[in-house]
């Protein structure tokens, strides 16, 4: 009976071993799996943030593949205020005849309702067209506009052949400072011509996340650039907000429909000279010399450096260099170019 009894008690004490083992064991394993779904779930997060910050760095004024649309944009005094400006990430400033700028204004990806006044095409704008891979929109040519779109091929929409869906005359300015057209209406018209609407063309600035102050740079809060004697541009740095006000003619620039001033986040000067071209209609009408390595500055957040600005040939895209030979990083924001004759006294304040 003692064998029996102690045999029972051995059995009954590995049935409680086992049992507490198991237990043991269960407790283990479901500790395991709960610090590996913990570490799973840690990992995640850790890649969510990583995510949402590669996300947050990404470059917003130049993004997808939407390929850029140009438009020759009006800056006679009679043709102010202009619309969709603000919405262009890149906008040109040329001499054209008569002392006068005209404006080119680049969209991409932008749905803007009204931008204009749209005028003509002088050729030297083709240069800019091209190194943009852009569709080009303007409301008649020059005779040498007109010869280099055709001889370059370039995909271009002219008010004066399209309908009035395209391009429309508005009551509150007058000819011809009055034609306005809109995103949606060239996209539209643009397809039913077969061009490409799509891009994958890198773009001609070295855009950056991380803030741009030009540390070593000369202080630039008001800059001064006379493109004539008639047209003379001034942009006023706006602090708070870290963009600059423009201005011309001392008269303050803001957009036709909103009344908010015109402003930009980086400004580029190249020096270049035009001349007067000996065409039919002997109206004083400018050629620019600019192929070649001229003169510059950029200019953002308050301060301004010297850069080099290198065109090969005209369909080639513009280098921008400091005076080491390095690209510049420019600010993720809209950039206005202002090309204006070498001799031309910019100043700085």
């Amino acid at each position: 009976m003692e064998n029996k009894g102690t045999k029972f008690l051995v059995i009954i004490l590995i049935i409680l071993i086992l049992i507490a083992g198991g237990l043991m064991a269960y407790k283990i394993i479901k500790n395991k799996d709960k610090s590996e779904t913990q570490e799973v779930s840690e990992n995640e997060n850790v890649e969510n943030i990583l995510t949402a910050e590669i996300e947050e760095k990404k470059i917003n004024i130049f993004k997808g593949n939407d390929r850029p649309i140009a438009v020759m944009i009006d800056n006679h005094n009679l043709a102010w205020p202009q619309a969709g400006l603000n919405k262009a990430y890149m906008v040109y400033e040329i001499i054209v005849e008569g002392g006068e700028t005209r404006l080119m204004a680049l969209f991409k990806g932008q749905n803007v309702d009204k931008i204009g006044p749209v005028r003509s095409s002088r050729h030297y704008f083709i240069d800019y067209v091209m190194e943009n891979d852009a569709i080009y929109a303007h409301y008649g040519w020059s005779p040498l506009a007109q010869s280099d779109i055709s001889s370059y091929g370039i995909n271009n929409i002219n008010g004066i052949s399209e309908s009035t869906s395209v391009f429309w005359r508005v009551k509150d300015k007058s000819a011809p400072h009055n034609a306005v057209t809109s995103t949606e209406a060239l996209l539209k018209s643009a397809k039913s011509k077969g061009y490409k609407t799509t891009s994958n063309k890198e773009s001609i600035l070295n855009y950056v996340t991380d803030e741009v102050k030009l540390e070593e740079g000369q202080s630039a809060t008001t800059v001064t650039i006379p493109h004539s004697t008639l047209q003379k541009v001034r942009y006023e740095y706006d602090e708070e907000n870290k963009v600059y006000k423009r201005y011309a003619r001392n008269k303050s620039q803001n957009d036709w429909d909103t009344g908010y001033a015109v402003t930009t986040k980086n400004i580029i000067i190249t020096f270049c000279d035009n001349y007067n071209l000996n065409d039919a209609d002997n109206v004083g009408r400018q050629g620019l010399k600019n192929i070649g390595t001229f003169n510059g500055y950029y200019i953002t957040n308050g301060k301004a450096i010297k850069i080099k600005c290198t065109k090969e040939a005209r369909n080639l895209q513009t280098k921008y260099v400091d005076l080491d030979g390095n690209e510049i990083d420019v600010n993720d924001g809209n950039t206005w170019v202002n090309i204006c004759p070498t001799n031309a006294n910019v100043n700085f304040n």
